[in-house]
């Protein structure tokens, strides 16, 4: 397939007086509940866009639209964007901004009224890639049940908070090494894509942001279910200073219990969580099912 061109269309883009008019139009205020940040700087979009290495016929999830910064952005690039938005307002707006315009890119454009998280099927056509700027305060959720709900993402950029994109790209014996790094790694292999100032956004948060970059790749080999691996990182992230034979002891019933289970998995009992790749999780809970209990 053809990688998409950066170039045609940037005259469609919202610059920061247009977004301000906007949402003064709209009589938006931006909320912290639903972590409205908007991006005003058209630079940003268009660095999102390169850095998400797109191509022609590529079908784009954008979580969180907003006010249609990066939407008008992505649609000349590829062949559709399907964008869900929260807000009820900004979900009725957006198909009109981009009518207005960029009416030859409008019939690319399907908005869907729902909560990310709680979203059912999405309308077809289904998208191989997931490109966003994500509300700080679920970032993480919504890219872990994107990545489990969504099979035909094969690849992911989001723009989240620069905290959680460090943990989300961290590896093992990291100090924001965790469990949403450990999560995401089940999944994808994931990096880190750059650093994004707050004075791009408006309003402007009080922290920086970053771009992350995953790429589907097949889960652990593991007789265990996701869920039950998903499980065992939790619990070992839990109390992240303990060793694994004291923090797992909950899980496994007894630490005696735990230290077995991570012998037969070939761990270290007197080790942390925080040394492990997501194999190694897997290796212990395929351990559980194994060595069952007396």
């Amino acid at each position: 397939m053809k990688p998409a061109d950066p170039s045609p269309h940037q005259e469609h883009l919202l610059g920061p007086a247009q977004i301000r008019d906007l949402a003064a139009e709209l009589g938006l205020r931006p909320t912290k509940s639903w972590g409205q940040n908007f991006v005003i700087d058209k630079g940003t979009v268009r660095k999102i866009v390169r850095v998400a290495a797109l191509e022609t016929d590529d079908v784009v999830l954008e979580v969180g639209p907003g006010l249609g910064s990066l939407t008008l952005a992505l649609l000349p690039q590829v062949r559709h964007v399907t964008a869900v938005e929260i807000d009820p307002v900004l979900a009725d707006q957006l198909s009109q901004t981009v009518a207005s315009l960029a009416p030859e890119l409008a019939d690319r454009l399907t908005v869907v009224h729902a909560d990310a998280l709680r979203m059912g099927e999405l309308p077809d056509p289904q998208p191989s890639a997931l490109v966003a700027n994500l509300p700080y305060n679920v970032a993480v959720p919504v890219v872990l049940h994107l990545l489990a709900t969504v099979p035909t993402l094969r690849r992911v950029l989001v723009m989240v908070q620069l905290e959680v994109a460090e943990r989300l790209a961290a590896g093992p014996g990291s100090k924001t090494y965790g469990v949403p790094s450990v999560k995401a790694a089940w999944y994808a292999q994931v990096t880190s894509a750059g650093r994004i100032g707050r004075n791009v956004f408006w309003p402007a948060p009080n922290v920086d942001s970053g771009l992350v970059a995953m790429v589907r790749r097949e889960p652990p080999s593991s007789l265990a279910s996701r869920e039950e691996v998903f499980a065992v990182i939790d619990a070992a992230f839990a109390q992240r200073r303990k060793t694994l034979r004291a923090a797992l002891a909950g899980w496994a019933g007894s630490p005696s219990r735990a230290e077995e289970l991570l012998r037969a998995a070939d761990v270290d009992p007197k080790a942390r969580g925080e040394v492990l790749r997501v194999e190694d999780f897997a290796r212990i809970a395929d351990a559980a099912l194994v060595h069952p209990a007396a």
